[in-house]
């Protein structure tokens, strides 16, 4: 698992960092040279088949897998490599660093690139919506700085270093998502990133089943806070601002952002249509100006007042904000629409949490006036022992909403379908199928949609919904 997360990470992008030295990554790290090589590199890598000519190889252990047993072919294409064991044999030509810990000596490099900027670096987290946050943001500081942000959702203990290595001297923002699953992992990737500003875009029932209670999801998000200058949160979750407001150790200044409550970003008029939402951006001072969202959900415009909270924050002008959000492309399987064959399909099959569930299905019911709404809906996975409660809950809430039909994925989502049905005899007329898994979906689908249907499609990634939207995309 932990070899395949590493293709991932380093298939996409070139994870470049500017004239990172030997020297460097001894101050950092406090390693020791065993082999001389090249003394400047131009990129580190950590998986031996992508790396390329100039790059370092850090050789991470995992509980799975040990990029030491890859160390002979990485050290064939790249330039040199950081381990946490003495090699038996030591190559010619290449530098071979020694350290105590690889992943810790990864991440103290990332710090120490970090702290030779004085720049403003904006950290995302929230059981919703971090990384369309955080790409909103990102093209919002771009208009007025040379920014940074973390690919993809690179967003972990691994994923964070890689990206803040790329820094040079020319960068004059950050923007990093940060994910976690457990308590104080936060806090260890603001101890590696040091944040100025932190954005929280709500508490959720994400992780809920590995940490137990939603105060201890919202402790676990609080995290961020350590450290902050900035805290831009969403005004609207109450429980989320007790949280700040409970919070003795935070000195900072907190920025809000809303829909419904009073705050100093705000949006007011939202008009929703086949194009996105249009609202009127209010930035208390600097005054309100119109802005016409490209991305379909409310749950999108509370993304992006978020976003622009951390422009407004550090000086971007209205007129700046308004033309990143107005130029703004959805992420891949984050709530995209695609119309095919007269079908409009909702591809959200990026992940899902009871939370994110609610907010897509309530969007689907909205978006549905024009033809049957169509709920394919896969396993909520990390909920542990609340997950038969939380799907029988996610199905009745589905008959309650009215959806037309509800397609349930998975053997969890077959208790959904269950109390679905049961809820029918209220007056629900919502029509269920439920499946084993997405390749039983696959192949019964297309037998149950016809044109004019409006279809979200959402689940936890493993359930791999994505295949069934490519289902219907035809491919």
């Amino acid at each position: 698992m932990l070899r395949y997360f590493f293709t991932k990470l380093t298939q996409n992008i070139r994870l470049r960092a500017m004239a990172l030295t030997v020297d460097d990554i001894i101050m950092a790290t406090g390693g020791e040279v065993l082999t001389k090589g090249p003394e400047t590199f131009m990129g580190v890598s950590i998986d031996s088949r992508t790396i390329g000519d100039g790059e370092i190889f850090f050789a991470i252990k995992g509980e799975r897998f040990d990029g030491h047993t890859f160390l002979n072919d990485a050290l064939a294409r790249g330039s040199g490599a950081v381990v946490g064991l003495r090699p038996e044999s030591l190559p010619q030509g290449k530098a071979v660093i020694l350290v105590k810990d690889t992943l810790k000596a990864l991440q103290d490099l990332a710090y120490f690139k970090r702290m030779k900027l004085d720049i403003p670096v904006v950290a995302v987290t929230g059981s919703n919506g971090k990384t369309t946050t955080k790409e909103m943001a990102y093209a919002i500081l771009s208009k007025r700085f040379r920014s940074l942000k973390n690919e993809g959702n690179l967003n972990n203990h691994i994923g964070l270093p890689l990206s803040l290595i790329r820094l040079d001297h020319d960068h004059e923002a950050v923007v990093l998502e940060m994910g976690m699953n457990a308590l104080g992992e936060i806090r260890r990737l603001c101890d590696i990133a040091v944040p100025t500003h932190g954005i929280i875009t709500n508490i959720g029932a994400a992780h809920l089943g590995r940490l137990g209670s939603y105060s201890a999801v919202r402790d676990a998000k609080l995290e961020i806070l350590h450290g902050l200058n900035i805290a831009i949160v969403n005004a609207d979750d109450r429980f989320l601002i007790e949280g700040i407001d409970e919070a003795e150790t935070f000195n900072g200044d907190v920025i809000t952002f809303s829909i419904n409550n009073e705050s100093q970003v705000r949006a007011r008029g939202i008009e929703s249509s086949d194009k996105g939402s249009s609202f009127v951006l209010e930035l208390m001072e600097m005054g309100t100006i119109p802005v016409q969202l490209p991305v379909q959900g409310i749950f999108n415009v509370y993304n992006a007042l978020a976003a622009a909270a951390a422009g407004y924050s550090l000086g971007v002008s209205p007129e700046e904000i308004k033309a990143a959000l107005e130029s703004f492309s959805p992420c891949s399987m984050r709530f995209t629409i695609n119309k095919v064959d007269g079908i409009t399909m909702i591809d959200d099959s990026y992940n899902a949490n009871p939370s994110s569930m609610e907010a897509s299905v309530k969007e689907l019911i909205r978006m549905g006036s024009g033809g049957r709404s169509v709920a394919v809906l896969g396993d909520m996975r990390e909920l542990d022992e609340f997950a038969e409660q939380a799907h029988r809950d996610l199905g009745k809430m589905i008959a309650e909403y009215g959806v037309n039909i509800f397609i349930a994925v998975g053997e969890m989502m077959s208790l959904a379908a269950e109390a679905c049905i049961s809820t029918k005899s209220t007056g629900s007329k919502t029509e269920v199928y439920s499946f084993r898994d997405s390749e039983e979906a696959n192949r019964n689908i297309m037998d149950i949609l016809k044109q004019g249907d409006i279809v979200l499609i959402k689940g936890s990634r493993s359930t791999h919904m994505d295949k069934v939207a490519a289902r219907i995309r035809g491919r």
